[in-house]
């Protein structure tokens, strides 16, 4: 489809890195902007940076909420181990029914809600015959509001162990759903990367497959981790990159079946293409090889 495009070239990797510092809550926004206007790049101004750095979810819709294929609606859930009630995404394959399943997939988003572009990501797992779930870690306050900087301080101020307790009975709904198979995926991205392994670690008769896009490793034992794991690194990520020799130490140890994936020169959030960090080769490449581990853990 013919999307919208933004020049990244003259974009220098500090400003990239200094944008997941404040992604990430190391920094605040006048911070990072402040940085940002010390660079001094030819020709691009303090403005056109942010901007390009900043989500611009007009970029990011591949599927359509109208696409004849899908059936999307948002449904809410019990979250007993959660915050008791949870909402989510759930978007239906085109003529899935009770005598014709389909396997199921959970997707959690990053650090800020259930944004526009994790809802598409949805979409795309469903015309490719996925059920899939985007939970909205942000419900209990009222959900997803509209911008990622008021979203990163909702999800903020919310337990971290409710949030996971909520993606936990997510991954039970999928997997008792009356349309599924039984079999369960999850995929993540940032934070949701990080849930993606957590989950695989303290669920693992639950989650048969897990894909974390650049997430860090579970904060639980992971002695009952089954996996398998497909695990997705950018180069220039050094903060998330810098977790994985331990982690491959222990899921080595454990004989955890894995297979890790370095995209080269792409930063964090390479994946997520409604801002600059977006490199579309590597985000291609890293969901085709997502969705062939997924039919083949899945089927």
């Amino acid at each position: 489809m013919n999307k919208p495009s933004r020049s990244v070239s003259v974009i220098p990797q500090q400003a990239f890195d200094w944008y997941d510092e404040y992604a990430h809550g190391d920094i605040d926004r006048r911070t990072f902007l402040r940085r940002v206007s010390t660079l001094g790049v030819a020709g691009v101004t303090l403005s056109a940076v942010s901007a390009a750095l900043m989500p611009n979810y007009a970029l990011a819709e591949q599927v359509s909420f109208n696409d004849p294929d899908i059936t999307a609606q948002y449904v809410e859930i019990d979250a007993p181990n959660g915050h008791g009630k949870a909402r989510g995404y759930l978007v239906l394959p085109k003529g899935v029914s009770a005598s014709s399943p389909a396997p199921t997939v959970l997707v959690v988003h990053e650090n800020r809600g259930l944004n526009p572009y994790i809802e598409d990501v949805a979409r795309r797992l469903a015309v490719e015959g996925f059920i899939a779930f985007a939970p909205d870690a942000l419900f209990p306050l009222g959900g997803y509001p509209g911008n990622d900087d008021q979203g990163r301080a909702m999800q903020r101020e919310l337990d971290k162990d409710k949030i996971l307790g909520d993606f936990s009975d997510a991954a039970s709904f999928l997997d008792n759903h009356e349309l599924g198979t039984g079999k369960v995926g999850v995929v993540g991205f940032c934070f949701g990367g990080y849930v993606s392994n957590q989950l695989a670690a303290s669920i693992p008769d639950v989650v048969d497959a897990a894909v974390p896009f650049y997430g860090t490793p579970p904060t639980s034992d992971i002695s009952d981790l089954k996996g398998p794991l497909l695990i997705h690194f950018a180069e220039l990520d050094q903060r998330v990159n810098a977790t994985w020799p331990d982690y491959e130490a222990a899921l080595k140890k454990q004989n955890v079946p894995y297979t890790a994936y370095t995209y080269p020169r792409v930063n964090h959030g390479f994946h997520n293409d409604s801002t600059a960090r977006y490199d579309e080769s590597s985000a291609e490449l890293a969901w085709k090889r997502t969705l062939d581990f997924f039919n083949q853990h899945l089927s």
